[in-house]
């Protein structure tokens, strides 16, 4: 419906961005807000206006039974975007990466923009530039995922004692709070083991389930957060390290280590100990100067805030204030 009305505009189109359906997350609940055909058109700068007016008289008012404009709570989006492709990425990035993807680029950006644009539909890249910019962001360079996996094992290593502690003095909730905690940091850290970008929290789980190999793992977590006391979350969460550990050996970034479990000093709580995994990852790092950043990590790593993580302003001015990288 949309093509005949770009025709002769060089253009590309795709369904990339925010929607549940362009990480095909979607379900029949999904169709009750901004939901139904869309299409992003990219042009050139310059025939963003002319072609959105071109767009917007032709287009029918429902396809397939669907409207094709949105309204959700008084505020009105059509489902076909035109716009120019270096200003929509930065929008959504906070940076253009057909100019080139520095550090701090790679590091500021959240993982669920990244799944964004790097997944989802093309249908013409008459441009041939948007597949570009996709291939450039695919997956993180070596060093930096290097860096990005040594702070995730860094964020277990910290607290992996503390759902036995927690328990050991009667404090079953406050166990089974940060059992969970951990539960996700190792559902991010095997989405990233497995080169793909974490979603948010809603989608954490299912991504997960979708990951070839990812059964025992899942069966793992789930007896965690479904243990009655710090013992059989204990046991639980240790079956999850030690998954962990042999896929991060797999991935041969670093020195392989022992994958099983060990005692924390002479206390009763078995623990991976992440903090050698993290040591290892920052110690097969060339780059120096990811070698010499902190081991606190990228955005995700560093802020769960939702107002933070949408901003692109915001998000790269906190990381390069963490890690001390130039803006």
């Amino acid at each position: 419906m949309v093509e005949p009305l770009v025709s002769g505009v060089e253009h590309s189109a795709a369904l990339i961005g925010p929607g549940s359906e362009v990480l095909a997350f979607d379900t029949g609940r999904s169709a009750d807000h901004d939901w139904g055909p869309r299409v992003l058109v990219f042009v050139a700068p310059g025939a963003v206006a002319r072609v959105q007016e071109r767009v917007t008289a032709g287009l029918p008012d429902r396809f397939r039974g669907l409207a094709t404009v949105f309204d959700y709570h008084g505020v009105v989006r059509p489902g076909v975007v035109v716009a120019e492709l270096g200003q929509w990425l930065s929008g959504r990035l906070g940076f253009d990466p057909r100019l080139g993807v520095s550090l701090l680029d790679w590091l500021s950006v959240p993982w669920q923009s990244l799944a964004e644009v790097t997944l989802g539909a093309v249908f013409h890249d008459g441009l041939g530039e948007l597949e570009t910019a996709r291939a450039a962001l695919r997956w993180y360079p070596g060093d930096v995922w290097r860096y990005v996996l040594a702070c995730q094992w860094q964020r277990i290593g910290q607290e992996e004692p503390f759902p036995g502690r927690s328990g050991e003095v009667g404090d079953e909730l406050g166990s089974a709070v940060v059992g969970a905690r951990l539960g996700r940091e190792v559902m991010r850290l095997a989405l990233l083991l497995r080169r793909r970008y974490p979603p948010y929290a809603k989608w954490l789980g299912s991504a997960l389930a979708r990951m070839p190999g990812s059964t025992e793992l899942g069966e793992c977590l789930g007896a965690a957060v479904a243990a009655r006391s710090w013992v059989e979350r204990q046991d639980g969460l240790a079956a999850a390290y030690g998954r962990l550990a042999s896929w991060q050996n797999r991935v041969a970034l670093a020195e392989p280590l022992d994958e099983r479990v060990r005692p924390f000093h002479d206390r009763p709580f078995r623990v991976i100990d992440g903090g050698r995994f993290a040591r290892a990852l920052m110690g097969a790092v060339s780059d120096p100067v990811i070698r010499g950043l902190p081991v606190v990590g990228c955005v995700d790593q560093l802020s769960d805030s939702v107002d933070l993580l949408l901003e692109p302003g915001r998000a790269r001015a906190v990381t390069a204030a963490a890690l001390g990288l130039g803006a």
